[in-house]
């Protein structure tokens, strides 16, 4: 074969190459907006945002539970550099937070696992160091929350109406 049918090869499997972690990436992220927007409720990390009253010791830091199949915490588990670069990526870490990517820096366990070390997208989540600082167990105990206006729920302001929501069921069921 020539040289110019070998570089048309390479190109169009690099192009597929670049169309397939395009469609895993937006189907990512499209995926996660979709979780935290509360319109897959049904799936096991969202099921606390249906009717039942939440525990807040048992949510996240800003009420959402974090699934077993997280991206995130696979990555992070396995301690796999791509998939911390997709995560990286997913997450819009650059971005949102002006962090570089550092394999070594960019992991989650869970914003409420003491027994692993708090990687950089946990340390920048204003929502987190929120609740810290107020001394609670999840937002939903916080009686500003529905003026409350950081990152988090900028980005995705259909899942602070969830926890908003959730926050009010909470609250009839304690009164």
């Amino acid at each position: 074969m020539n040289c110019h049918i070998l570089n048309r090869i390479k190109i169009k499997k690099m192009k597929n190459q670049i169309d397939r972690r395009n469609f895993v990436k937006s189907g990512t992220m499209a995926g996660c907006a979709l979780l935290l927007s509360g319109k897959l409720s049904a799936i096991s990390g969202f099921s606390h945002l249906q009717d039942e009253v939440p525990d807040p010791k048992k949510l996240e830091y800003c009420g959402y539970t974090c699934p077993k199949n997280c991206q995130f915490l696979e990555a992070s588990v396995k301690n796999d550099v791509e998939l911390k670069r997709k995560a990286y990526e997913t997450w819009e870490m650059k971005e949102r937070f002006g962090v570089d990517f550092d394999p070594d820096k960019i992991f989650c366990f869970g914003c409420k696992n003491p027994e692993k070390p708090v990687g950089i997208r946990l340390q920048k989540c204003d929502v987190r160091n929120c609740v810290i600082e107020k001394k609670l167990d999840a937002c939903i105990e916080c009686k500003e929350l529905e003026e409350c206006n950081k990152d988090l729920w900028a980005k995705f302001p259909e899942f602070k109406k969830a926890i908003v929501k959730m926050q009010k069921s909470y609250f009839e069921a304690k009164s």
